[in-house]
Parts: C-alpha cells; sequence; structure tokens
C-alpha cells in the first residue's frame, strides 16, 4: 500500500475489459437463470458460450456454483460478488425484470 502510486505510475492502474456481446449475452444468461448450465445457455443462444464461459471466469464475473454428484457431473455457473460490485447492484433482486425495460 504505502507504494501504491509508484506501482501504478510504473505499471499503469486498473484496466478496463470490454465485454464482447457474446460475453454480455452470457453474463445476463447466468445473471437471471442461476445457477444455470453451460448446455443450458448454449440452448437459449443457439451458439457455443464455452469461450464467453471462460472469460467471464477469467475476469472475476461468473463462478462455478456447482457441480454435480459422482455420478452425475453437471458443473453449474453462477455470478459473484464483483458482478454486482461492478454493476452497481446490492443483490440479484436489483436486476431489471425483463417487462421493465421501456421500448427505445
Amino acid at each position: 500500500p504505502a507504494y501504491r502510486a509508484v506501482k501504478e505510475r510504473l505499471l499503469g492502474g486498473p484496466r478496463e475489459a470490454r465485454l464482447t456481446q457474446p460475453a454480455l449475452d452470457v453474463l445476463s444468461l447466468v445473471a437471471y437463470r442461476q445457477p444455470v448450465t453451460k448446455a443450458d445457455v448454449d440452448a437459449v443462444r443457439g451458439a457455443d458460450s464455452a469461450g464467453p464461459l471462460r472469460q467471464l471466469v477469467r475476469l472475476g464475473l461468473v463462478v462455478v456454483a456447482r457441480r454435480g454428484e459422482a455420478g452425475h457431473r453437471e458443473v453449474c455457473y453462477g455470478t459473484t460478488p464483483r458482478f454486482l460490485e461492478l454493476f452497481g447492484l446490492t443483490s440479484l433482486d436489483d436486476l431489471p425484470r425483463l417487462g421493465d425495460a421501456k421500448p427505445v
């Protein structure tokens, strides 16, 4: 902490990461349907979601929420406290309901 200013001058501050549209799609599906499997996300999107899921896990926005029992290995995903913080939410209840959006 004492050398934070020097470190930021040398290495730069926190970098802003922009999410691609597929990553935003996957993130919204995980947020609204968690815990959700990759197969469920793929079915809704109609495309493979492995890449966006890996990116979201790497960025700390999505986490493996639950794994199946020994005979049934199903990985489920959920959002993290970091997701809530970055989007200015106190809980998942603060997510807008689907009917709340105003037409453009």
